[in-house]
């Protein structure tokens, strides 16, 4: 089980993710770009884990998920009433990850 006080830590660079956001345009929001960062970071995340992580509902980050996932970006697997996403191999999701890991 993931420890979601670490994942908030991890989350509360808020200037380097602000750039992020900026940078890239489709997943130029902050909450999105937060799941990127998360899922840069540990190779997959439920839903509910990214959520309380975010604070965000379990909807919200649903929502933020499925627009990730409509580009290309993350990969959702289902095991039993979890669906688990991770960081898609795309080039693009290989630039984000570069750009969070750089700081």
């Amino acid at each position: 089980m993931i420890n979601i006080i670490k994942l908030k830590k991890e989350l509360s660079d808020k200037q380097l993710i602000a750039r992020c956001a900026k940078e890239f345009g489709v997943v130029g929001d902050a909450t999105r770009m937060k799941i990127c960062y998360l899922l840069c970071h540990h190779p997959e995340l439920t839903v509910s884990e990214i959520a309380q992580a975010c604070g965000l509902t379990v909807s919200a980050a649903s929502h933020a998920l499925k627009k990730l996932r409509s580009i290309g970006l993350v990969q959702s697997r289902r095991q039993f009433r979890s669906v688990f996403y991770r960081l898609s191999g795309s080039k693009f999701s290989q630039v984000i990850k570069q750009s969070l890991e750089r700081g």
